[in-house]
């Protein structure tokens, strides 16, 4: 690393921008590295989200605990896994709490979670070692991934934050068929502390090499100030998605108006995710498909929840993150009815194709979501204003996990996935209302009709 000089540069709106300095200057590395690394650290935790639906079968058997007992571990430890992001995020930004650090804890908590379950059955001290402290490293983990990548690719967010995003869904895909294939009361153990190793390892390493640029930093080949006439990619981005017209503190965003909204739309489809999550492979088994198809179904799931969050990133950057927005939360209500009607009519491609969509519409509005808040409120502040905004998991953790059992157990799999679709499609109804803060519709048309001539004219 070498010292470098910068300079501030300040646009019509009062944004600044930190310019002048390369990523060898500041870490001696290219910043792609903090594209690859959060990716790898995300996939090592993906297992306790999206392979609990496998495992937890084998674990109610070994230790006598109920259906509900396991998806209210699960609600508990959503809520830690989101409830962390926001105190992190402002210890971060107060420079109290380095993001190598946040990771190394990460590491540490991610790997006690899964030796308490391998080494006992008591459930309050599953509810402390998984639920409270693995709830804990995972979330960590999480938020600190998700903001390194917007903080490094301010210019174009949408694409990496959806890849960095997906590791959390499909890294879990080996798991789910290893639970499924191989876990059985004599090996729960040895397989589960081997998986409390591998996470300790991989997120302590990958951790270890994290650092954050210093605030308001912008890659320095491309001018803040006439970035829309570069390349077509970036006019076209730009156009549809244009950058925050200022750094809003957290109190300033919720003022707009436009966080809480995002908060409860979050609330709203992040409880259908993670109902679809826990309880697609349960009720693949009611309806007769058998274990392997069940777990084929989750494998898929997991699948196109990271590859649809990848996809939708390079979308949004195409057509606007709003609108896409929208259009995943549709598919995602819609397909909690497609997984129900071939359920019920025993009809496997059916519901292997709907769980193909589960998997896109359950996953996919994360990244969108995570690149919203930069966009809208800037990217200071961001650890904390996206910690807010991912605190809603918190909420819709309940209800997609332990609330989500007890109205299967009072109304049945079709009362809940009926209920699962109907609020999907009123999250998809509420983003229709959320609008850039301080930039007037206006500003908006204004912004791409800019864009446009300099994309006509590079051909």
């Amino acid at each position: 690393m070498t010292a470098a000089t910068y300079q501030e540069i300040t646009d019509q709106n009062g944004r600044v921008y930190r310019i002048g300095e390369s990523p060898h200057d500041i870490m001696g590395r290219s910043r792609s590295w903090m594209v690859w690394l959060p990716w790898i650290a995300m996939m090592a935790v993906s297992v306790f989200e999206y392979g609990w639906g496998a495992v937890e079968g084998t674990l109610e058997e070994k230790y006598g605990w109920t259906l509900s007992d396991a998806f209210w571990l699960a609600s508990i430890w959503a809520v830690f896994q989101a409830g962390v992001a926001f105190p992190a995020g402002r210890l971060r930004e107060k420079n109290i709490v380095s993001a190598k650090t946040a990771m190394l804890t990460g590491a540490v908590c991610s790997g006690i979670g899964y030796f308490t379950i391998a080494h006992s059955g008591n459930l309050a001290l599953a509810f402390i070692g998984y639920s409270v402290l693995g709830g804990t490293g995972a979330g960590l983990v999480y938020a600190t991934c998700i903001n390194m990548v917007g903080k490094w690719y301010p210019e174009k967010r949408g694409a990496r934050t959806g890849f960095v995003n997906g590791g959390f869904a499909y890294g879990s895909v080996p798991f789910i068929y290893l639970f499924s294939a191989f876990l059985g009361h004599e090996n729960v153990t040895g397989v589960l502390d081997g998986i409390g190793l591998y996470m300790l390892i991989v997120v302590g390493v990958c951790g270890f090499l994290f650092k954050d640029p210093p605030k308001s930093w912008w890659p320095k080949e491309i001018d803040p100030l006439t970035w829309a006439r570069d390349k077509a990619g970036v006019k076209k981005s730009l156009a549809k998605n244009p950058p925050a017209v200022r750094q809003f503190t957290p109190m300033e965003a919720i003022r707009t108006g436009m966080l809480p909204l995002m908060w409860v739309c979050l609330v709203i489809i992040g409880g259908v995710s993670l109902f679809g999550i826990n309880f697609q492979v349960p009720f693949a088994k009611e309806s007769h498909f058998g274990a392997f198809v069940a777990a084929s179904s989750a494998g898929v799931l997991a699948i196109v929840n990271g590859t649809g969050r990848a996809a939708v990133g390079w979308a949004s950057d195409k057509i606007g993150r709003r609108q896409t927005l929208t259009i995943v939360l549709l598919i995602a209500g819609g397909a909690q009815f497609g997984v129900l009607y071939a359920g019920n009519t025993h009809n496997l491609f059916l519901f292997m194709v709907f769980a193909f969509l589960t998997g896109f519409g359950g996953g996919a509005f994360y990244p969108l979501f995570a690149a919203l808040v930069p966009d809208y409120f800037g990217e200071n502040n961001n650890a904390s204003n996206y910690g807010l905004v991912y605190s809603a998991k918190l909420v819709g953790g309940v209800g997609g996990g332990g609330l989500a059992a007890g109205v299967i157990s009072a109304w049945g799999y079709t009362g809940a996935y009926v209920l699962a679709g109907c609020i999907a499609v009123l999250s998809a109804v509420l983003t229709l209302f959320l609008r850039q803060p301080g930039r007037t519709r206006h500003q908006l048309a204004e912004t791409e009709l800019v864009a446009r001539p300099s994309a006509a004219a590079g051909g």
